[in-house]
């Protein structure tokens, strides 16, 4: 197990070289394909939304063996998403459990029109996953200018990511104690659509979020 920082340092260079176009072609080597068919060790988690336009592994340059990664709409932390990170972290010994959301979000978008539409029929599928957005979001509309729909879904993504976090570490003894203990890291991460630029800006240390943004 490597340590969380250098975990979170590694996610951060691989999505440095994915911004930039860069790709180490090793990471999908069939060669290190073949290293992991004994079994698994990844060196952290990466929560995400199901979004065709966030491929975790490409955008933060990794490959066979390197991210355990749970996909649903929204990013949210149901209890199998939860099940799922404690199964990682101790089990598998990922020492870094990153909650990702990104700009231009369906699901944060869709309870935003759920919120000014309380009305509109929704499938108890659906309706389950806006209930686990909605009380993230729903303070910020009651503020918004009608003129500020992009700023006012970028903000709603980002509450619902800083939520997710709190839900992880709330939600769970298991991540709690490794946490405790310093094995494990949880932090609350942004993608840009538009620039390929991940931001760590929920739990990441102050020193690497500095380094980060003078770089």
């Amino acid at each position: 197990m490597i340590p969380p920082l250098e975990a979170l340092e590694r996610l951060r260079q691989g999505n440095r070289r994915f911004a930039n176009g860069i790709r180490r072609t090793e990471a999908l080597s069939q060669e290190k394909r073949k290293q992991f068919v004994a079994g698994q060790a990844p060196f952290a988690t990466v929560l995400a939304c199901s979004d065709s336009r966030v491929p975790v592994e490409q955008i933060f340059d990794q490959g066979y063996g390197d991210l355990f990664v749970i996909r649903v709409a929204g990013n949210i932390a149901a209890p199998s998403q939860i099940g799922s990170a404690e199964y990682a972290a101790q089990h598998l010994g990922a020492s870094l459990l990153v909650a990702l959301g990104h700009t231009g979000c369906g699901a944060v978008g869709a309870t935003l029109e759920s919120l000014r539409q309380p009305d509109a029929p929704l499938s108890d599928n659906l309706a389950a996953i806006v209930r686990r957005i909605r009380p993230a979001v729903e303070p910020l509309l009651a503020t918004a200018a009608p003129d500020e729909e992009d700023a006012l879904l970028n903000k709603a993504m980002r509450a619902h990511v800083r939520r997710t976090v709190q839900t992880l570490r709330r939600d769970s003894e298991i991540l709690r104690h490794l946490m405790d203990e310093g094995r494990l890291l949880v932090v609350g991460a942004a993608y840009s659509l538009k620039s390929g630029e991940v931001d760590f800006f929920d739990g990441a240390p102050d020193a690497l979020s500095r380094k980060t943004q003078k770089e």
